[in-house]
Order: structure tokens, then C-alpha cells, then sequence
């Protein structure tokens, strides 16, 4: 049900210790190519477990037997973070559908935080194969919220939640609250310690800000 990518070498290491590191971080456009790279990976892994089927293509010279995907893909994304790593995917998944959620952490004076959710953009889902992803996965709330929320458009084939770094607690929060036979999700990095303002400890700050600028 959980894969991490990283716990066998590739360049994906190399682009989460960018997205990791205070001084590239400064970098803006180079942080969001490198979520836009792990969007690609993760894309590429993905593929991997899809379903295919036979197609003959017509080549200059003859006919070649291909093994094509067999699946409708809908791409669904966590604004605003998530949309560099969307690209990714849709660099790869050229042909998928798209949707997009709106959703923020609302603070309240105490310092904790409940999701707020505005806006989904989404079509039918039914029998279709979900990616939803963000580049966090901190408790999991936000996610496991935005994937009940996207439920609304249909029953997906399967789903596949994709996160660049999350937190053990995270993690086992999806675990509890999500059947293996109905989603898998995959992970870049798997950190340790949450904070009390739900940070992820190393992490690599608030992904939002970092592609985007600091809101108010």
C-alpha cells in the first residue's frame, strides 16, 4: 500500500535535497522544477503498476506490436502547492484529465487549524484511475479530507496518492482510514517528527511559499 521511492537510490534523492536545502530554496523557479521533476518520477513509477493492452503501430518500415496503457487517469491537485508537481505528472500523463481543489490550513487564535476547503474543479471520476497529490503529507487530514471530498465525482478505479515528503504520523493516519485494495500511496521521503503546528521536521518548510512567494 506504501512506497518509497527513495528507499532505493535514484536522482529523486537529488531533487528532494534541493527542495530540501535553505540556499537553493531561494530559488523559486529551481524549486518548483525540481517538484515539477518529482512529479515526472513519480509519473514514470506509477506507470509501472497501470494497466495495459496489445496495439499495432504502423511504422515507416512495418508493424509493431506495443503495449499501450489501458486506463483514464484523472490528475487531481491541491492547490496551490501541488501544482508544479501536477505538471510533472501531466508532463507524463499527457492525455489525463485534470482536477483541481481548493484548500487552506485556518488558523484560529489558539494556534490550531482546521482544513478549509472552497472549491473543487473535477470530472466524472467513475472507473477511472485517481492520482491526488501534494507535496506534503503532514497529519494527513487535508489529504484523507480531499479525497472524500473528490469521492463526490464518482468512484475511482483506483487510487494513487502521491506525496514528495511526509511524516510517519501521516502516513500511519492514511493507513488507518484507507483500504489497501482502494488506494496506494506514494512517497518521495518519510520524516520522523511532526511539530505542534504540524510541520514536518526536517521537512522542508511551507511549499506554498517557497514556488510561490509568502502570502499574507
Amino acid at each position: 500500500m506504501v512506497r518509497v521511492i527513495s528507499e532505493q537510490n535514484s536522482l529523486l534523492s537529488q531533487f528532494i535535497s534541493e527542495l530540501r536545502d535553505v540556499n537553493i530554496q531561494t530559488d523559486s523557479s529551481r524549486f518548483r522544477r525540481n517538484l515539477e521533476r518529482c512529479g515526472e518520477i513519480f509519473a514514470y513509477e506509477i506507470s509501472k503498476v497501470l494497466n495495459y493492452k496489445s496495439e499495432q503501430v504502423q511504422t515507416p518500415l512495418g508493424v509493431a506490436d506495443m503495449q499501450l496503457p489501458d486506463e483514464t487517469i484523472v490528475l487531481a491537485t491541491i492547490l496551490r502547492a501541488g501544482l508544479p508537481l501536477h505538471q510533472g505528472m501531466l508532463n507524463y500523463f499527457d492525455k489525463a484529465q485534470n482536477a483541481f481543489i481548493s484548500a487552506y490550513r485556518k488558523y484560529d487564535n489558539d494556534g490550531t487549524f482546521r482544513i478549509q476547503f472552497e472549491h473543487i474543479s473535477c470530472p466524472n471520476i467513475d472507473g477511472k484511475t485517481l492520482i491526488l497529490m501534494d507535496p506534503m503529507l503532514a497529519t494527513g487530514a487535508s489529504m484523507l479530507m480531499a479525497y472524500k471530498a473528490i469521492l463526490g465525482k464518482g468512484k475511482p478505479s483506483h487510487t494513487h496518492i502521491v506525496s514528495v515528503i511526509a511524516s510517519h504520523e501521516g502516513v500511519e493516519y492514511m493507513k488507518r482510514n484507507l483500504s489497501s485494495k482502494d488506494a496506494t500511496i506514494w512517497l518521495g521521503a518519510v520524516d520522523d517528527e511532526l511539530t505542534v503546528k504540524a510541520y514536518i521536521v526536517p521537512g522542508l518548510g511551507d511549499a506554498g511559499d517557497l514556488a510561490y512567494g509568502k502570502k499574507d
